[in-house]
């Protein structure tokens, strides 16, 4: 194990002692003790909160080894003093670790430095030292992937102190909130919000249900952590697997036409036609509850520390109204709604009929977003809004423009492992209003025209940008953002990819808040409970300043850009910026290699495949992703390979490799995929977690999760692909105009891969993959098209870090 803690604030010695006796660690009875050795045993006993009587607890003691012959129990009857050696030994087994297993015995301090473990380096204590190095054993992780306090809080430790009027709530430890509510005894509460307008046609202004959790305690106004989830209340599968588009069809030609951005640009209109409900009546007690969400494990964990969390599946979601409109500006804004009810600013009802207004008088109006994929695609999405009240996000793999989620420069792609999949696809499994047949058949007509015309706006014809993917791009707003960003993104995430939030990130240099941004080897997941980052804590840093304004300098002690490691498990680099280098390392194109002089030759392949081998790719396309990229293959002639030759030291790949061609088709249309490949025998990081068999408790009696980490594959892989990039062939202007393309005519493209963040070892080579269909993500139409590149004026760009 490497511990990787970002959260750690450094505090002073007052404060080490004012947080102890907070917490109740120092009592007058520790302050009373009479050594050193007698103060740390009255600590020790503190660890084993389950056991009341002192014959039990000498027994627990006895269960630690101080020296490598005795255990502490004995060693504590005749001790003189604490060194940092029996300390730490002793921590090391606080910390969940076995020795000769995870730790030497003999040299306990080693092995802490080994595992980057904090220690206070003094050989012998006095009572200060004591103190301070027993708060940091507090705030250190275990082996299994929380913080000692955590788990003392899971086994119960602050169970006596929730109801105790000293008690401060919420309770605060280095610049983090522990679990001081009972959660056995939260508030489930439902209200409806109104939004601005009517997207059904049924004359009333649309409400959002949104399921409220939040602490008993009515005293007390709490900050809310809003997941807008349009999943959150059941999804149709069988309705979006029928939708589902064919992607066995071929590419053809689109008419060449000259197109401004401003003849397809989208203009929101959100005014009011319907007007607002007339309040009967006013109260501060809802009158539904329900029985179980659909959780987010990061939620479920602050709602122990002083959090509410509010869950709204938005418009066109079971017991809401309105139509499923996948990301536009009602969808958001109906997010939105949620936000401006919290902070005050909007009016919600107790039930859809009659009109009794609900405050949140519980809340002190600050409200942050979480959530992964869709859930933090509108996190994002409302940010863009500028809306009072929201303070921060935490977006994990968000889409940032759907148009860049569902098409590519010209292309219709699919978000990796869904082909077929798009806009229309996508609000049908949403739209669970059907989940209610009384209430769907309704607005079962609408719904369908609504539907219809989706299908047609998307424009799978022709996969160019257009006014519907216009009113999905949140980055034409981004100036408009006020509150602070956390973005978090798997640099193999090929549902959404990297470029989502890359373009976010760049596109936030201009607004004026904090942002940051954590890049890891995953694909499409959660990271809140690996084991080598302390995600959660760095997000309750976060949230304690941001919205219960705790000084606790979370925005400097946070890294800026927080990268992990792709060769070298448990390693995370703190870095201040992402793609941002300018000279860029030129390889040219030549007779099957990337180096330094340009080729004067030219190189062909084909795109069609026998009538065989396709069928066997489209069923079987990781059979397909393993040959287009093998140096030996039955695809050789299906694509043209270049590679450099091993490289002499390590180097970074920090961003976008840009790649140009200049390229020519047999036919008046093409396409062209290229992916940027390490080639070299190694054991490479499994792209899933590895779950690690523990559970993780959010607190006492509370919800669990399950802790994983990334780890190595068992086998070596001759390569791995680093990232790919798609274009069809007449937009090489952009994304929205038809260029002419000639039979046989060169023309010159420039095409940006993913963004990533790649540690290339040494004696391996980088290799570039260039070839047509790519059976995982474009159209697959086994046409009889053959590309030429001609390699005297083309090139790859890589941003190597110096």
């Amino acid at each position: 194990m490497k511990n990787n803690q970002f959260a750690l604030l450094p505090v002073d010695s007052s404060q080490v002692l004012a947080e102890l006796k907070l917490t109740k660690f120092v009592d007058e009875h520790v302050l009373a003790a009479a050594t050193i050795p007698s103060a740390f045993q009255l600590l020790l006993e503190k660890t084993f909160p389950e056991v009341e009587d002192q014959s039990a607890l000498n027994t627990k003691l006895g269960t630690l080894l101080a020296t490598p012959k005795c255990d502490a129990f004995t060693w504590i009857t005749t001790a003189k003093l604490v060194t940092a050696d029996v300390f730490y030994r002793i921590a090391l087994q606080l910390l969940e670790f076995l020795p000769e297993v995870d730790f030497d015995v003999e040299n306990p301090l080693s092995s802490m430095d080994k595992m980057q473990l904090p220690t206070v380096r003094t050989n012998q204590f006095d009572r200060e030292t004591l103190y301070e190095a027993w708060y940091l054993l507090l705030n250190t992780h275990t082996k299994n992937g929380k913080t000692l306090l955590d788990r003392l809080a899971t086994r119960g430790y602050f169970q006596p102190l929730m109801y105790e009027t000293d008690t401060p709530r919420p309770l605060f430890f280095n610049g983090k909130a522990q679990p001081v509510f009972d959660t056995r005894n939260l508030l489930h509460e439902v209200v409806y919000i109104e939004t601005d307008f009517d997207t059904d046609n049924d004359g009333q202004r649309d409400l959002v249900k949104a399921e409220i959790i939040r602490p008993i305690d009515t005293d007390l106004q709490v900050p809310v952590l809003f997941t807008a989830s349009p999943y959150n209340q059941g999804t149709n599968d069988e309705h979006g697997a029928k939708l589902t588009h064919k992607v066995d069809v071929p590419l053809t030609r689109k008419k060449p036409a000259e197109v401004e951005y401003a003849s397809i640009e989208h203009h929101a209109n959100l005014e009011p036609t319907v007007a607002a409900r007339e309040i009967s009546a006013e109260t501060e007690d809802a009158t539904e509850t329900f029985a179980r969400e659909q959780s987010y494990t990061l939620n479920d964990y602050f709602l122990a520390r002083g959090y509410a969390v509010i869950y709204s599946s938005g418009i066109g979601s079971k017991d809401s109204q309105g139509l499923q409109t996948t990301g536009d500006e009602y969808e958001v804004a109906s997010a939105k709604a949620v936000v401006e009810w919290v902070h005050g600013d909007r009016v919600a009802f107790t039930n859809k009929v009659d009109n009794i207004a609900i405050k949140a008088s519980w809340s002190n109006g600050k409200v942050a977003m979480t959530g992964r994929s869709y859930l933090g695609t509108l996190a994002t999405a409302v940010a863009t809004t500028g809306v009072a009240g929201l303070e921060t996000i935490v977006s994990e793999a968000a889409i940032s423009s759907w148009y860049d989620y569902y098409r590519s420069n010209g292309l219709v792609i699919a978000p990796g492992g869904y082909p077929g999949e798009d806009a229309d696809v996508l609000a049908e499994e949403t739209f669970s209003r059907r989940k209610q047949p009384g209430d769907f058949y309704q607005v079962k007509d609408r719904y369908q025209a609504y539907l219809d015309q989706m299908g047609i706006d998307q424009d799978r014809e022709t996969g160019s940008y257009n006014e519907f993917w216009d009113a999905r791009n949140y980055l034409k707003d981004v100036a408009n953002i006020k509150a602070d960003v956390i973005m978090v993104h798997g640099l193999n995430d090929w549902n959404v990819k990297p470029e989502q939030v890359n373009n976010l990130w760049h596109a936030l240099d201009a607004a004026k808040v904090n942002k940051k941004i954590i890049l890891h080897q995953g694909e499409h997941i959660y990271i809140n409970a690996m084991r080598s980052i302390d995600f959660t804590d760095m997000m309750n840093l976060w949230f304690a300043h941001k919205l219960y304004g705790l000084d606790n300098h979370a925005p400097e002690l946070l890294p800026n850009v927080l990268i992990q490691d792709n060769v070298t498990p448990e390693t995370w680099h703190a870095e201040q910026d992402w793609d941002n280098i300018a000279d860029k390392h030129v390889f040219h194109l030549n007779s099957g290699q990337l180096g330094d002089e340009p080729g004067t030759g030219k190189v062909s392949f084909m795109d069609q495949v026998g009538e065989a081998a396709f069928k066997g790719y489209t069923t079987d396309v990781d059979a397909w992703e393993h040959l287009i990229k093998a140096p030996k293959s039955a695809l050789s002639t299906n694509r043209a390979l270049f590679q450099t030759v091993p490289l002499e030291r390590a180097e970074i790949i920090d961003g976008r490799v840009i790649v140009k061609l200049r390229v020519k088709s047999s036919v008046n249309f093409g396409m062209l995929s290229c992916q940027l490949v390490d080639y070299g025998e190694a054991k490479r990081f499994n792209i899933k977690p590895t779950p690690l068999g523990v559970k993780l408790d959010s607190g006492f009696q509370w919800r669990e999760d399950m802790l994983n980490e990334f780890t190595l594959a068992s086998k070596a892989t001759p390569f791995k692909m680093i990232s790919k990039g798609h274009i069809n062939l007449q937009n090489r202007t952009n994304a929205w105009q038809s260029d002419d393309l000639r039979a046989d005519q060169f023309v010159d493209i420039e095409l940006a891969l993913q963004p990533t963040y790649y540690h290339l070892p040494a004696n391996h080579q980088l290799g570039l993959v260039v070839y047509a269909t790519d059976f995982g993500m474009t159209v697959r139409g086994n046409q009889d098209i053959t590309y030429t590149i001609d390699e005297s004026a083309s090139q790859i760009d890589v941003p190597f870090m110096a």
